[in-house]
């Protein structure tokens, strides 16, 4: 019996012992040395894995950096590839090139590329205007536009000469390359704009052509940008450096993917009421006006002697037309973009246009729209359903795809110029 105790009691006694240990052992592992051990260990993982992102996340941006100098230096190559439009002194920065015109202050042209990557860039105005110093005659400047004085308070004010800065190639063209777009707001990229037409037509154009980029994948444009001086020339009379004042603006556009070409040149006023397409033409048309040869090294020459609207605004359908020329036109007759302008003022006007499109409404009424098409009309003539029995022919169908002239009062149907017929007598073909 006494053995047996002493047996169960040598066994409670190392049970004890071991289960002594674990617990010191325990306390031990999970005592606060080690917990601060193993938290300096995470800590110091953590540490270096954040060294390592930030060393990926500095070798990706020079990667970036070399990746846009590579896309400019290919832009630069592709200039020159397609050849500039004269043989002057060609001033080459990142993204585009110009010709400089001393004595007129700016350049006579610029030509750069409107890339796909518009689509995607992210960079916004930096407005860092400033000398073009690779001019070695000298650039403009600033007090070739405005004069800035700053107040005892602090306070900057701006005593204007009356024109905007306007870019000849466009900064929102350069938005996906931050370089390139600062350079954009050199002097010598500058020409002096009225600036109801710097921030509307103008803008318009520019607008126009980037929208084209957007709605074509893999195209990218080839533009050449330019002022036009008629006449005597005038300058800016507060001009440091007697900066001259265009007539006109220019701008050709070439998409070598597509083997198609455009022109356009604007008379520079404060406001021009007519769409853009007025102001298209063949690129063959600018070179008459302006004596430049665009893209001489182009192999389809056959491209800059046509052109085709539709290809170059989304806005147009098949089967639109340009309105007339308003100084093609006789005396007291008007196109049909002129025509808003005698809305609801009581005249008797003369409209000139093509049918594109005419139809009945549910009611019967016919409505014959003029140069453009519904739902972008911006001519209607409106015959009600009782006043069609004074017509000796079906007017939905006997002028189409013809040249008219209505003559009437020009009311307001929704937004769009209106003249409401009664009979025959006041619409005929126009010869």
């Amino acid at each position: 019996m006494t053995n047996k105790s002493s047996r169960f009691s040598k066994l409670n006694l190392n049970s004890l012992l071991y289960c002594n240990c674990i617990v010191i052992l325990s306390f031990i592992l999970c005592s606060p040395d080690c917990y601060a051990q193993s938290i300096d260990k995470l800590r110091y993982e953590l540490g270096e894995l954040e060294n390592s992102k930030g060393r990926v996340a500095s070798t990706m941006v020079e990667i970036d950096k070399k990746i846009e100098q590579v896309k400019l230096n290919i832009l630069s190559a592709e200039l020159e590839e397609i050849g500039f439009p004269s043989n002057d002194h060609v001033i080459r920065h990142k993204a585009f090139s110009l010709a400089y015109g001393e004595e007129v202050e700016q350049a006579i042209w610029v030509m750069h590329i409107i890339s796909s990557e518009i689509k995607d860039g992210t960079v916004g105005r930096t407005n860092d205007f400033r000398i073009d110093t690779l001019i070695q005659s000298g650039s403009a400047e600033e007090e070739d536009y405005f004069i800035k004085t700053r107040n005892s308070d602090g306070d900057v004010e701006y005593d204007g000469f009356g024109y905007d800065r306007g870019h000849l190639a466009p900064s929102a063209d350069f938005r996906w390359s931050r370089s390139a777009l600062s350079e954009s707001y050199y002097y010598s990229n500058m020409s002096p704009q009225l600036p109801g037409f710097n921030r509307e037509k103008w803008a318009d154009l520019e607008n126009y052509l980037r929208n084209y980029i957007v709605s074509n994948d893999e195209s990218s444009l080839i533009v050449v940008t330019g002022p036009i001086f008629d006449g005597d020339t005038n300058y800016i009379s507060r001009s440091k450096n007697k900066v001259a004042i265009p007539t006109r603006f220019f701008k050709v556009a070439l998409d070598p993917k597509m083997r198609r070409a455009v022109g356009f040149i604007l008379p520079h006023k404060e406001h021009l009421q007519y769409p853009i397409e007025s102001y298209m033409m063949s690129v063959e048309s600018v070179e008459k006006e302006t004596g430049f040869t665009f893209f001489p090294n182009y192999p389809v020459d056959s491209v800059k002697n046509g052109y085709e609207p539709l290809h170059w605004s989304n806005s147009i359908q098949q089967g639109d037309v340009i309105p007339k020329s308003a100084p093609d036109l006789p005396k007291g007759h008007f196109n049909t973009i002129d025509a808003k302008n005698f809305m609801q003022d009581g005249s008797t006007v003369q409209v000139v246009g093509t049918v594109v499109s005419a139809r009945k409404s549910r009611k019967g009424n016919a409505l014959i729209n003029l140069d453009r098409k519904y739902p972008n009309q911006i001519f209607t003539i409106f015959i009600r359903k009782e006043h069609l029995v004074n017509f000796p022919y079906d007017p939905v169908t006997y002028f189409d795809g013809k040249e008219i002239v209505v003559k009437g009062k020009v009311a307001k149907m929704g937004s769009t110029p209106t003249i409401y017929l009664e009979s025959e007598k006041r619409i005929s073909l126009f010869d």
